[in-house]
This record gives C-alpha cells, structure tokens and sequence, in this order.
C-alpha cells in the first residue's frame, strides 16, 4: 500500500518494502522517529550538490575551500537563526549530536566552588545528567505520579540551594512520554538565583518552535542543544548553541588543529569562539545537511508540523484507548494531544515489551522502539517499580541477563507518518495481544530480544556496501 501523507513526498525512503517472517515483503513503517529520522529529500540533494564543492574549511585560498567556509558559516547562521538566538550574543558550535554538545558544555561551563551544583530532573535522558555528575553536585528535581516535572519541588529546589546553583539542565520535552517542559518559565525561575538553563531539545526542535528570547528577557535560555539526526538530517552533526563569552576562556575539552591562533613549543594562544572548540576538520557536509532540513522545515511551518502531529497522537490514544489489555503511560488523553509531543509509551498486559516489539517489526514491519530509551530512572518511576525489585533486575544485568529488564514500547512520530501507519499499528496490536502471530521466538537473555527461531533476513540483499563500487 503507498504511503498516504501530503508530506510523504519530501522524504527518502518511506515507501521501501521489506522482508517478513511468512515470506512476503510489506512497506516498513518507522514508529521509531524519537530515536532517529529519515532524511528530506531536499537534504540529501543539498548533500549531493554540495560534494561537487567540497573542500576543507577556513584559511583556504582555493575557491572550493572558499565556497565550503561560506557554506558553513551559513550553515552556522541558520542554526542560531532556528532556535531564536541572536549572532551578536550567541554562537553555534557544531558536534557530532546532543550528547556531545552536553559533554562539551558539561566540561567549558566555568563552575566555581560558590557555584557548584547542576539541577536536573528525573525525566531526563541520560546524556542530560551522566555528563553532569562529573564535573558538579546533581540534584534531580522529583516528578509527579504520572511523569511530569513537579513544578513545586523545582521551585523548592531552586530556594533551598539558591546561589549555590550554577546550572539548569531540563529537557525541552520527554523522549518517552512526550511531556513538553515549561521552560520559559523554568528559565525565569533559574535567572532569579543568578544561575543559567540549558535546555536539552534534542526531542522538541523536530516538533515545536523554539525561541530562546532576548538576552534581557528574564525568561530567556542560555544554552540550546539538539541533534540533526532527529531533525530529519542524519548526517552525524549536532549543535550547541550559547552564550558567547561562555566559551571566550579557558581551555577547549579537545584540542589540535584549528583551535588556536598561534603555538610555540612554550605556548598556545586559543583562539576565538566557535572554533576555539572544534577541533580538527569539521564535518562540513553534516552541518550543511543539519541547514538544508532546518530550512524545509521552516518553509512547512513549525506550527503545521505540530498540528499534523497533534492529530496523529489523538488520533492514536484514541484508538489504543479502546483497546483491553493495552495501558498507556504518561498522558492517555486525546483531548490533550497538542499540549505534547507525538511519543506514546504504552505496554500490552502479561506479554514482554521486548516480545511486542519484535512481532510488529518480523511480521509486520512496524519499527518500533522498546526498553528504558536512556532514561532508565523515568521509566522506573513511570512503572512504579520499588527499591527491592530494581535492585533485583539490577542484578540480573550485573550477570548478564537483561531478559526481565523493565520498560515499554514507543511508538513517536515523524512529519510523514499518517493514520494509515496508526492502523495497521493497532491492528497488529490486537493481533498479538489475542495470540494470533506466526514466528516461534526465542528470547536471547542477554540482550533481553527476541528472535523467531529459524528465520532471519538476509541484510546483503538490500545493502551491502561492495555494491557502490565500481
């Protein structure tokens, strides 16, 4: 069946078929965009117009060299551009994704033992709170019952530790529930102590308009971070995007060529911010695919790509809503759709997360997500899981078997997916929770995954990397 999508068009790869378990070939749907996103297509023309030029970057004379440093530095431009920054205050360093990006900031940030503390929360990924526990005192703000950002507790935090406070890190929204942080209101919360927020948008800039405001604006965000693999660009770039004089001092956290203004065998001048940390050769191409997708979706609107999204995730907790034997976690409520983003954890009763993900991917062809996502602590709180039976399956892991790992299964939307795709997503859902499924599986308890026994797809067939030689 052909993708039905009016944005469907502007995307690579959406109407590929594959393999399944009874033999036949089905069109794959990609209900795991939370983790990544296939490109535009315009993306990938960008990327291939743009390797007839390519060259290095910066202190090249040679008009391909020339053209690529302009090429980048637009490329910079448009990102600062896209989150609402302004170039006389901020700059954009590029890196390999949101995880680096933290790192990076996580180790340039200039704590002090006045300042010394990182409030975070406990609906984190764990690259907004691993990089931190290194370099500062953690708090993790506590959340409500069903997910969300205790609001009470943050403010209480904020009073209680007050200048002692360095940093804000808070999710711009939830890569398992979907939950959208208040973090206008957050950040104005943060500028009263004197401290500064970073907002982790690695899942919001795909989905909602960000605007990190002026500079004076006490409700202003200091710190952007996000990953062009999740923004339909997946070309191994990522960006962090701050304030200036943040990165003016110091020394960078990885240093060599294209860091410094001068260096003798005694000493190293740094130079300027951004390229004071990014070291070596840039991934030019990355950043420029990281532009091109920044700039279709700002020709669709991001307000239209929330409204198809709101729709979508109405449109599917309605449907899962109906359906016995399957709970949803965080908010279940249609009505609220356009107040979250299109992620829906949801679990199907007495039967394996990791079992339910690999019947929708063998034998239908549904791609799908399922665990803890990297937020292992939130999906414990949203399971209510105890002390005592977490430290069991912490246990277990400990001796290699993840097979009673706690978790969901996600299902998170891009731009082209449609109800058609919902459809057969909750038709196959039905069918296994009534036992109606072919494949015989076999659970690897050391990676927990399910596989149905005497059967694999041959990966060659369909790619294999000799085939683009010539």
């Amino acid at each position: 069946m052909p993708h039905t999508n009016d944005y469907s068009m502007l995307f690579s790869g959406i109407d590929v078929e594959i393999p399944t378990l009874n033999g036949q070939h089905r069109r794959y749907i990609n209900l795991d965009n939370a983790a990544s996103t296939p490109p535009f297509r315009g993306v990938l023309n960008s990327v291939n117009e743009f390797s007839n030029y390519y060259s290095s970057v910066h202190r090249g004379n040679g008009f391909k060299s020339q053209l690529s440093t302009h090429a980048y530095e637009a490329a910079r431009e448009a990102v600062i551009k896209f989150v609402g920054g302004d170039p006389r205050y901020h700059t954009c360093i590029f890196g390999k994704n949101t995880t680096e990006a933290i790192n990076k900031l996580a180790r340039r940030y200039p704590f002090s033992d006045q300042r010394g503390i990182v409030v975070t929360s406990g609906m984190e990924h764990h690259s907004n709170d691993l990089p931190w526990r290194s370099v500062a005192d953690v708090i993790h703000v506590g959340l409500t019952a069903d997910g969300r950002l205790d609001e009470e507790k943050f403010n209480e935090t904020l009073e209680t530790y007050s200048n002692k406070i360095a940093l804000v890190a808070i999710t711009g929204a939830s890569n398992v529930t979907g939950f959208i942080n208040p973090y206008h209101y957050l950040a104005e919360k943060t500028h009263a102590v004197g401290a500064k927020i970073v907002l982790d948008c690695a899942q919001l800039a795909p989905h909602r308009k960000i605007d990190m405001l002026a500079v004076n604006d006490p409700a202003h965000i200091d710190f952007v971070v996000l990953s062009a693999h999740k923004l339909y660009a997946p070309f191994g770039s990522g960006a962090l995007i701050g304030l200036t004089e943040t990165f003016e001092d110091g020394v960078p956290d990885l240093t060599g060529g294209g860091t410094v203004d001068i260096v003798t065998l005694d000493e190293v001048l740094w130079t300027s911010p951004p390229e004071r940390d990014e070291a070596g050769s840039p991934n030019t191409i990355g950043a420029i695919a990281l532009a091109a997708a920044i700039n279709q979706l700002e020709s669709i609107g991001m307000e239209k790509v929330a409204e198809h999204e709101a729709h979508l995730t109405s449109y599917t907790l309605d449907q899962l809503n109906k359906i016995d034997g399957i709970k949803v976690y965080g908010d279940p409520d249609p009505k609220q759709a356009s107040e979250r983003l299109g992620v829906i954890p949801f679990n199907m009763q007495d039967i394996s997360h990791f079992l339910v993900s690999a019947i929708l991917g063998y034998e239908y062809g549904v791609g799908v997500r399922n665990g803890c996502f990297c937020a292992h602590p939130y999906v414990l709180h949203l399971l209510n899981i105890s002390q005592s039976r977490s430290q069991q399956v912490q246990n277990q892991i400990i001796n290699g078997d993840r097979s009673n790992m706690p978790g969901f299964v996600r299902a998170s939307f891009g731009l082209y997916n449609s109800k058609d795709d919902v459809d057969l997503l909750i038709d196959a859902s039905q069918h296994i929770l009534a036992g109606r499924y072919q494949g015989n599986y076999i659970q690897d308890r050391a990676t927990g995954d399910f596989i149905p026994q005497g059967w694999s797809p041959n990966y060659e067939d369909y790619f294999h990397i000799h085939n683009f030689i010539k």
